[in-house]
């Protein structure tokens, strides 16, 4: 999966990644959790942008469990931003809304990165 990635400089070592398809599934959560840990690896920060997802199955979220888990282990932060409808009901019914930190704007993600 090649995600779009555009690290910033500020706030330091922060790096915006998006999707690049609508589904986060078993069909290729492989190639995600891949490109996922490359570039955990080389930053702080990983804001996910997830406006074109509209699916994510329970491997998609336990690929992003997993990130969550790597971040947290390097004192990093993954934040979540503009999730779709169907993503965010599914998020709310397996209770992730109050493990992930999700955000409904790009400044709102970016804001909570540089404070941190």
């Amino acid at each position: 999966m090649n995600l779009e990635i555009n690290a910033l400089q500020s706030p330091a070592a922060t790096a915006v990644v998006s999707f690049p398809v609508t589904n986060l599934d078993a069909g290729n959560v492989k190639e995600f959790r891949a490109a996922i840990t490359a570039v955990a690896g080389n930053h702080d920060t990983l804001v996910l942008d997830m406006s074109r997802l509209t699916f994510v199955d329970s491997s998609g979220l336990g690929a992003l469990l997993s990130c969550l888990r790597t971040m947290k282990a390097k004192n990093g932060q993954l934040l979540l931003v503009g999730m779709t409808r169907p993503v965010r009901a599914l998020f709310e019914l397996v209770r992730m809304h109050r493990i992930f930190a999700i955000f409904n704007t790009m400044d709102e993600a970016l804001d909570e990165a540089k404070a941190a």
